[in-house]
């Protein structure tokens, strides 16, 4: 038997957990209007942008979504994300907590232009 995978974004988003999917639409709204331009794809199981290397990608888990602009991307803003739940790579957000809307915006668009100006070959 074939297992359904989602293939788009949207179809990633409704096969998540319910009490996810409006931080899962909210995000996903944010990376679009943040870098309206990208790609954006299912890659190994994960939503990603790419423009036209990887910009960020998020995924759903059970009780949270992880958002990663890559390990540089957290890493000028550490001092703003004390208070949330990170790791090396990741921000995490609960789904029972405020989405820091803001902050996801800011980090983003600080990666949007990192990968805009960087005129090398390099991933991250």
């Amino acid at each position: 038997m074939a297992i359904n995978r989602p293939a788009t974004i949207d179809e990633y988003i409704r096969a998540a957990p319910p009490e996810g999917q409006p931080h899962l639409r909210r995000v996903h709204a944010i990376l679009k209007s943040v870098a309206p331009d990208a790609e954006e794809a299912i890659k190994w199981g994960t939503p990603f942008f790419v423009e036209p290397r990887f910009l960020f990608a998020f995924s759903a888990h059970k009780a949270h979504l992880s958002f990663a602009p890559t390990e540089a991307g957290l890493q000028v803003f550490r001092q703003e994300l004390a208070k949330h739940k990170t790791t090396k790579n990741y921000l995490q957000v609960p789904y029972d907590v405020p989405l820091p809307e803001d902050l996801i915006r800011k980090i983003a668009e600080h990666r949007v232009r990192v990968v805009r100006d960087r005129k090398d070959d390099a991933f991250w």
